[in-house]
């Protein structure tokens, strides 16, 4: 039985015809009044039929208007049950509107209550068609029960077959979340077994290397000197090593303005603004960005970070603005500063490129461009000396399907600059 707390009873509730059920009843209503008062001439009679017809009327007139819950739904029945019984009793001919009202029962009452009223009624209409007939007519009990019962049975097994369906579809549903729970936990577990992987094979080995010399050093310091300090250099070598390598690990980690979730990257570029140093930046959002993949919102903000670390530290900028603009078809990142520009074309960012090897510095633009791209996305680089800068990232719609994307896919570390 469907919940009653939802109002919703009968086994043909959730069928959407009980307006037209209701014309129906009211025109059958009509039809055999009229009839009645065409073939009867007796006033006090009369009164009777007509008072009850407009009862019944009512009665199937409020239909939609009573409450599914508590003792309405019982109420509405016997008071509509009993005024066709006594217009059906007197009138035989309101016995053609019992069809619709046996619709109107098993649309608010339960099956079995419901069928028990359309017993009864169907007794009614059995009764008062043998006071019309002249002689016994088998058929007049008969078809009557047979239509009956293979109503309410073809309904019973639609309501079950109904039932059925749709708990094949929750337990669908229930297995859906289930698994798509089962690979969140999968992916995490994985994700943390990688971290403890990386962990161990790089950090781990360089602390252990670090100790080591760092012990043999102590103990070689008086007798051994320029060993001593040979180690210790070494040992400040493997301390590189593995800040580097901590910084691998740490870059494949989303942002921490995420707080991992994606759908908080407008919130998150604008905190990356604020915090922005040396440089007066300003944040505008345009459009509805709705949820972005994790690996693409962590590649922006850690462009946007690096784009305002590059600014503040060469740009001679006074003002920068950030702009995340979401289209139907692709959603843009636009930093803009006032700067001292520089030579854009592929000669010029090559030598770009040359001057930060050289000088031990990140890979600046390049890494920048490589991120974007790994993830699907474009990047444009507007520029001219004394013009200022634009840098542009746009990822097209098919690149912000989101899914289990691998965190491993985030590219570069912030800090670009």
């Amino acid at each position: 039985m469907m919940d009653t707390m939802d109002g919703v009873r009968g086994i043909l509730a959730p069928v959407r015809f009980g307006r037209m059920l209701q014309l129906v009843l009211l025109a059958l209503i009509a039809v055999c009044g009229i009839r009645y008062v065409l073939r009867h001439d007796e006033p006090t009679m009369m009164a009777i039929v007509l008072s009850g017809a407009v009862v019944l009327a009512a009665v199937a007139a409020v239909q939609s208007l009573v409450p599914r819950r508590g003792a309405w739904p019982a109420v509405w029945t016997l008071v509509a049950a009993a005024a066709w019984i006594m217009l059906t009793l007197i009138a035989p001919s309101f016995a053609w509107c019992a069809v619709p009202l046996a619709f109107a029962v098993l649309q608010i009452l339960p099956f079995w209550p419901a069928s028990g009223i359309v017993a009864g009624m169907t007794a009614v209409v059995i009764v008062a068609q043998l006071r019309l007939a002249a002689d016994p007519d088998p058929t007049i009990v008969a078809g009557p029960i047979g239509i009956a019962v293979a109503t309410v049975v073809a309904y019973r097994a639609l309501d079950r077959e109904a039932r059925a369906r749709q708990q094949l579809v929750d337990e669908l549903t229930a297995t859906q979340a289930d698994l798509a729970a089962a690979e969140h936990r999968a992916g995490a577990l994985a994700e943390r077994a990688r971290l403890s992987r990386e962990i161990h094979d790089s950090v781990g080995q360089d602390l252990s290397s670090i100790n080591l010399l760092l012990q043999a050093a102590q103990q070689q310091w008086q007798a051994q000197p320029d060993e001593a300090r040979a180690q210790v250099r070494s040992a400040a070598d493997a301390a590189r090593e593995g800040l580097d390598a901590v910084r691998r690990v740490v870059r494949d980690l989303a942002p921490s303005e995420l707080d991992g979730a994606a759908g908080s990257l407008p919130a998150a570029i604008e905190k990356v603004v604020a915090d922005a140093v040396g440089i007066d930046a300003s944040f505008r959002s345009h459009g509805a960005v709705g949820e972005v993949p994790l690996p693409v919102a962590a590649a922006l903000i850690r462009t946007v970070r690096g784009a305002l670390a590059n600014v503040a530290e060469h740009a001679h900028a006074s003002r920068a603005v950030v702009s995340l603009t979401a289209h139907p078809d692709e959603l843009r990142l636009d930093i803009r500063d006032d700067g001292v520009g520089f030579d854009a074309g592929p000669r010029g960012l090559r030598a770009r490129v040359a001057e930060r090897r050289a000088a031990g510095r990140g890979r600046g633009l390049a890494g920048i461009e490589e991120r974007i791209a790994v993830l699907g996305g474009t990047f444009e680089i507007e520029s001219a000396p004394g013009e200022g800068t634009t840098l542009s990232a746009v990822f097209p719609a098919s690149a912000l399907v989101v899914s289990g994307s691998d965190s491993s896919v985030f590219g570069e570390g912030e800090g670009d600059g």
